[in-house]
C-alpha cells in the first residue's frame, strides 16, 4: 500500500495565519480593554473580552494544526490530525461560555447602563472592525479546514461585536440613550451562541465519525458502481480524519481481477473529483468469492 499525507504546505499555511491572527487579535484586545474602561461601554468591554478569548482560541487553533502535522506513529497509526476537530470544539464551547457570561452582565446593565462616551466608543469599535475584517480575509482561504473555520466564527463574532459597539456608540453619541449600549451586547450573544452551537454540533459529529456535511454514503456508492467493470459497493465507510481530511473504505464487486489496477485507478480518480476525498482503502471481491487483498491507498 501506498499513502501520503495531505500536503505539508496545506497545514503549515493554516498554522501560520493562525498565529499572525492571534498576535494581532491579542494586540488588539488589549487596547479595546482600556478603550471600554475608559468610554464606560459595555459592549466595547465585551466585544475586547471576546478578542482577548478568541486570541486564545487562534493560539489553540495554531498548536493544532502543529500537532496534525506530526508524522504517523505506531501508538497513533493516522497521525494526530483530529485534534483539529477536537480544539474546533473547545473553541465552539468557549464562545457559548462566553455569549452566557457576557449576556448576564448585559442584562444586569439594562437597569442601570451607567455613564457612556458614544463617539469615543464608536472610534475605537470601527478599528476594531476594520481588524476583524482584516483578519477573516487572512482566513477566508482556509475555509475547507475546519480548525481554520472555527478560528473564523470566533473572528465573526468579534466583527458582529465591533459592529455593536459601533451601532451603540453611534446611538449614544446622537440621541444619549445608553440602555442601547447592553441591547446590543444581548443581540450579538444570541448570534454567537448559534452559530458556536452549530460547529460544536459539526464537531461532535466528525468525533463520533459521521460522515462529513455535504456527502452521501449513498451518492458515493453510486457514483462508483458507475466505473466500468464495478458491479456493486458494499461495506462503505466515509468519515472524518482531520480538519481538512476525508477518508473512505469500502469493499468493491468486480466482475474479474484482470482488469483491477485500471478499475482502482478510475477509483480513485472519480472519489477525488466527485467528492473531494484521496484517502481512500479498497478491497476486491470477485463474484464467485471474495478476494482477501487490500488495495493500494491514494494519498494527497
Amino acid at each position: 500500500m501506498a499513502e501520503h499525507d495531505h500536503p505539508y504546505h496545506h497545514h503549515v499555511g493554516v498554522e501560520t495565519t493562525l498565529r499572525r491572527a492571534a498576535l494581532l487579535t491579542i494586540g488588539f484586545a488589549l487596547v479595546e480593554a482600556l478603550g471600554g474602561w475608559w468610554t464606560g461601554s459595555l459592549a466595547l468591554l465585551s466585544d475586547a473580552g471576546h478578542m482577548l478569548t478568541d486570541g486564545a482560541a487562534l493560539v489553540l487553533g495554531a498548536l493544532a494544526g502543529w500537532m496534525a502535522r506530526r508524522p504517523p506513529s505506531q501508538r497513533h497509526s493516522y497521525g494526530l490530525g483530529r485534534v483539529e476537530v477536537l480544539a474546533a470544539l473547545v473553541n465552539a464551547a468557549a464562545m457559548v461560555a462566553i455569549a452566557g457570561a457576557l449576556a448576564y452582565e448585559a442584562v444586569t446593565r439594562l437597569d442601570h447602563p451607567g455613564e457612556i462616551k458614544g463617539a469615543a466608543t464608536a472610534i475605537i469599535a470601527l478599528a476594531g472592525l476594520a481588524l476583524n475584517l482584516f483578519v477573516m480575509r487572512w482566513l477566508s482561504p482556509h475555509h475547507h479546514d475546519m480548525n481554520a473555520r472555527a478560528a473564523r466564527l470566533h473572528v465573526l463574532g468579534d466583527a458582529l461585536g465591533s459592529v455593536a459597539a459601533l451601532g451603540s456608540g453611534l446611538v449614544i453619541a446622537f440621541t444619549g440613550w445608553t440602555r442601547i449600549d447592553p441591547l446590543a451586547s444581548l443581540v450579538i450573544c444570541a448570534l454567537i451562541t448559534i452559530s458556536a452551537l452549530r460547529l460544536m454540533s459539526e464537531s461532535l459529529h466528525a468525533l463520533m465519525e459521521g460522515v462529513p456535511r455535504g456527502l452521501s454514503v449513498e451518492s458515493i456508492g453510486a457514483e462508483m458502481a458507475r466505473v466500468e467493470g464495478v458491479l456493486s459497493v458494499h461495506d462503505l465507510h466515509v468519515w472524518t480524519l482531520s480538519g481538512s481530511r476525508t477518508a473512505l473504505s469500502a469493499h468493491v464487486v468486480v466482475r474479474g481481477m484482470a482488469q483491477w489496477d485500471r478499475m482502482l485507478v478510475a477509483l480513485q480518480a472519480r472519489l477525488h473529483e466527485r467528492f473531494g476525498i484521496d484517502h481512500v482503502t479498497l478491497q476486491p471481491e470477485t463474484q464467485e468469492r471474495p478476494l482477501v487483498r487490500m488495495s493500494r491507498r491514494r494519498g494527497d
